[in-house]
């Protein structure tokens, strides 16, 4: 028997094999995320024609960068992603005439519409999550990606100064936000590889803003951390107090199931987001799908992609997917 979303996550997060393995993928909205009640719709209808077992509500990455005056338009990428065309931070001293944002105005009070919803869409069985950017994250849009490494490291005291106002306003967002029955938190970390910070850097200007933020959601129940990139410093997250942990498993270390021996909770992933989702056959994600399985034997898994899902992928490739799922319950 067919079992709620709510109930196979629960199954799932306590170390059972449910009924069959829950799955969930995501993608940006261009032009619907613009507008609240735009991008929830966009959100149920993609909801409605998958039926995922765990719903990520998608805004842009600006979405609580504009109230300090970030700009940004579409212009046709394929992940769905827009492109920064004015960044607030022009010099190291903007970091200190930052605000911390009232969560009831503006560009945020427009989440909070699209939240509000859904909320009265989705029923309590349909788990949603909101998407948070980690402070760095933030920073790094309020600056750009070429010029933060030189201000952690030219300028620090500066750059704590905006992490903290970044921190605060997201610690404000994050209580506004638990009146629309949430189930908990995406939260995106970009930064934590080798590539970009060594891991001291990452602890003083990533764990030491991230933590406050995961504490304040540790009331909520299903709380994901999405770990971006390569090289990354899995180590460090697999501590952070979630209950799920998502990364690009299909590109770069560790595997799933080397994950789930470092990590207490449950991962999501397993499925190659380009190659196989993108551009392969639906019988070789079938086959990837059916591997990923066997590697955690089925349990403490939600089957899903490293990252966001392009806008170009095959109806039946997603489909596809789906058929592993559904037959995972016989």
């Amino acid at each position: 028997m067919m079992i709620e979303h709510r109930t196979r996550l629960e199954k799932t997060l306590s170390g059972e094999r449910p009924d069959r393995i829950p799955w969930s993928l995501w993608h940006h909205f261009p032009v619907d995320d613009q507008e609240p009640h735009s991008l929830a719709k966009a959100t149920i209808a993609f909801q409605d024609q998958f039926d995922f077992d765990l719903v990520k509500v998608m805004p842009p990455s600006s979405y609580c960068l504009k109230d300090w005056g970030a700009e940004d338009k579409w212009e046709g990428n394929l992940e769905g992603t827009r492109t920064y065309t004015r960044r607030p931070i022009q010099n190291p001293e903007d970091w200190y005439k930052l605000d911390v944002l009232n969560p009831y105005k503006g560009y945020l009070k427009k989440q909070l519409d699209c939240l509000s919803y859904l909320k009265t869409s989705f029923s309590n069985h349909t788990p949603f999550i909101q998407t948070i950017f980690n402070p760095i994250s933030q920073a790094k849009n309020l600056l750009g990606p070429d010029l933060l490494p030189i201000h952690l490291r030219k300028f620090p005291d500066a750059l704590h100064a905006g992490l903290n106002t970044i921190m605060e306003s997201t610690l404000r967002f994050i209580e506004a936000i638990k009146a629309y029955d949430i189930s908990g938190i995406f939260f995106a970390i970009q930064h934590a590889s080798y590539h970009i910070l060594t891991k001291v850097e990452y602890r003083e200007f990533g764990t030491a803003y991230d933590l406050p933020i995961l504490q304040a959601v540790d009331d909520l129940w299903l709380n994901m951390v999405h770990l971006h990139g390569d090289a990354i410093m899995f180590d460090l997250i697999a501590d952070y107090p979630v209950q799920i942990l998502n990364w690009h498993d299909r590109e770069t270390p560790p595997s799933l199931s080397e994950g789930l021996d470092q990590f207490p909770g449950v991962v999501c992933g397993g499925i190659s987001r380009i190659e196989n989702l993108v551009l392969g056959k639906p019988e070789k994600i079938k086959q990837e799908a059916i591997e990923a399985i066997k590697q955690t034997a089925g349990k403490r898994l939600i089957l899903g992609t490293g990252c966001v899902l392009p806008l170009n992928t095959p109806y039946g490739n997603i489909m596809a997917l789906r058929e592993v799922v559904e037959e995972s319950e016989r």
